[in-house]
């Protein structure tokens, strides 16, 4: 079979400027076709941020426009784009995962099992709605194509469900890709979670993060892959913007952690 090559990446969203935080996916996308990657998987709802409250607002449609320059930038790079973003599909709202092919074509991931922070996960005197509240849950499953491998995808709290990534292996996967946002007293539980299921199913397993505060919250990041054995090839810091890749060679897996940017001075919205 073809090697596999995967990339995560950490993104510090501006709230709710889409514009903005296309122009970082387009930069991160760049860098992550400029290292092999056959894919590159960003987190959770992040061409928004973590921002339930706008998520009516910001909408996307299943072929929305926003997305055409991702789109391009598969294509240009040979390289597939997960990119999260709140979906509208028949009346309802999603949480959901734009998969961006370089062949042209694209397909939509709906998160399946919503989740909730509690008041622990409380920042700035903020908490965020349960998501059951704005969103339904989903259906949508589609499966990656990586060269002739098949990659499966999970948003956040999909993977708190060992049946998901069981049905994952089922269907034939080699990468588990999960597309999230995971706070710092989650992230111990999240990433052993994680790798176990790269030992459980022999699936190379990768965890996009955001490396910035959103929706009120902080950001764990530490975004990460696991070989299929469980062990830890490559993780980012806990905060700043950056990439994580894992290639794998004749000789096993050759993998390195890029770190950009510090969210210490924040991006300016744009005007």
């Amino acid at each position: 079979m073809t090697p596999r090559a995967i990339a995560v990446a950490q993104t510090c969203p501006v709230r709710g400027d889409v514009g903005l935080n296309i122009r970082e996916h387009l930069r991160l996308t760049a860098l992550a076709a400029s290292e092999g990657a056959q894919v590159v998987v960003f987190p959770e709802l992040s061409l928004t941020g973590y921002e339930i409250g706008l998520a009516d607002e910001l909408a996307f449609s299943e072929h929305d426009s926003r997305v055409a320059s991702l789109q391009d930038a598969a294509a240009s790079g040979s390289i597939t784009v997960v990119a999260g973003a709140p979906l509208r599909l028949n009346a309802r709202l999603h949480i959901a995962a734009f998969v961006l092919c370089p062949d042209g074509t694209s397909t939509v991931y709906t998160k399946h099992r919503l989740g909730a922070f509690g008041d622990g996960a409380r920042r700035d005197g903020i908490v965020p709605p349960a998501e059951a509240t704005v969103f339904d849950c989903g259906d949508r499953n589609p499966l990656v194509q990586l060269g002739d491998n098949i990659a499966a995808l999970a948003v956040c709290a999909d993977i708190g469900n060992p049946s998901h990534p069981q049905q994952a292996a089922d269907r034939g996967a080699r990468a588990y890709l999960a597309s999230m946002f995971v706070i710092p007293s989650d992230f111990e539980s999240d990433s052993a979670k994680l790798g176990r299921y790269g030992a459980q199913h022999s699936m190379v397993v990768a965890f996009a993060n955001f490396g910035g505060p959103s929706g009120g919250l902080a950001a764990a990041g530490r975004s990460s892959i696991w070989s299929p054995s469980g062990e830890l090839l490559a993780r980012l810091d806990s905060s700043g913007a950056g990439l994580a890749v894992a290639v794998e060679t004749s000789k096993g897996w050759r993998a390195k952690a890029i770190m950009l940017d510090t969210p210490t001075t924040p991006r300016p919205k744009s005007a």
